[in-house]
């Protein structure tokens, strides 16, 4: 069971559209399922999506039901760079889809995550056992894991907390002149194409800080600091701003580089063990094909 206590701010605001925000890597559709199946309650009473909240209330969120999962393990040969008996966190390569759905049934994360660990929480569902959040498809690096519930719900607060530090490195067409920035713009589905995300006025809140790291002659290598997680945040907010990703397939400019994808590596990962409440970071290099691309650009400017 998870529990979120109301605060002033939020008084007046719909139960599903605060808990979209608040709860990462979930839908306003899948939170209106769970409130009117009554996993979702506010002071021990079963509401409407539409309830208007209150200072004080208490909201509970009781765990999906887990159901015994069709997932078939696979020897993805996973790179594992951290497991305990709470969590884990691993590397995760380009092109591989986190979990399965629709046109991904097998080599996922998760079929290579069921085959190489002992043991998984099942808050998120059959599909993302172990999955607290996600990065892109063809984005690459570390993901923390999830072996038991305990650990998942506290993942999940540090994520809600936004004391969870995740830095990303990117590169970007065009010269940003300024050494550092910060993108602070609501993200939604864009109204003229909804596979698509767009900084639009009634968006989930959205904040991405960066460092430009390199400045080449017609790029910028930045690194992305995440206070929010949003469904392709740094690809949206760096378009939104001018410079978008090389590579990106729905936000970027026409191919201008064979990069198979976005040009998008999460390179660390730091947050608070749930169990030794001890603070805890990794990091991981750069894949290979971004390197050489760099160093490209880089004898480019020699």
């Amino acid at each position: 069971m998870q529990t979120i206590n109301v605060i002033e701010e939020y008084v007046g605001e719909r139960l599903d559209k605060f808990l979209s925000e608040v709860l990462e890597d979930t839908s306003r559709s899948d939170i209106q399922t769970r409130i009117k199946s009554g996993n979702v309650q506010v002071n021990d009473n079963i509401v409407k999506p539409n309830y208007k909240l209150k200072a004080d209330d208490i909201i509970e969120i009781s765990e999906r039901e887990v159901i015994d999962s069709d997932i078939v393990p696979e020897d993805l040969n996973l790179n594992i760079i951290y497991e305990d008996n709470d969590v884990a966190v691993v590397e995760k390569p380009r092109s591989m889809v986190v979990h399965p759905s629709a046109g991904h049934h097998t080599g996922t994360l998760v079929n290579g995550l069921m085959h190489q660990l002992d043991s998984l929480s099942g808050i998120n569902g059959e599909l993302r056992p172990g999955i607290v959040h996600r990065i892109d498809k063809d984005t690459s690096g570390l993901l923390m894991v999830a072996k038991h519930d305990v650990a998942h719900r506290d993942l999940v607060d540090q994520l809600v907390e936004k004391s969870v530090t995740r830095k990303y490195i990117a590169l970007v067409h065009g010269v940003i002149t300024h050494d550092k920035g910060t993108v602070d713009a609501p993200i939604g589905r864009n109204p003229k194409s909804r596979q698509d995300m767009a900084v639009v006025d009634d968006g989930k809140e959205a904040v991405t800080h960066f460092n430009v790291l390199e400045r080449f002659e017609e790029h910028t290598l930045i690194e992305c600091f995440l206070e929010t997680g949003r469904t392709h945040q740094i690809r949206v907010h760096m378009q939104y701003i001018g410079f978008p990703l090389v590579g990106d397939p729905k936000y970027g400019r026409r191919k201008t580089m064979d990069t198979d994808g976005q040009l998008l590596h999460a390179a660390m990962i730091g947050f608070v063990h749930p169990t030794s409440k001890e603070a805890i970071q990794f990091e991981t290099p750069l894949p290979t094909m971004f390197s050489d691309i760099l160093d490209d650009l880089r004898k480019r400017m020699s």
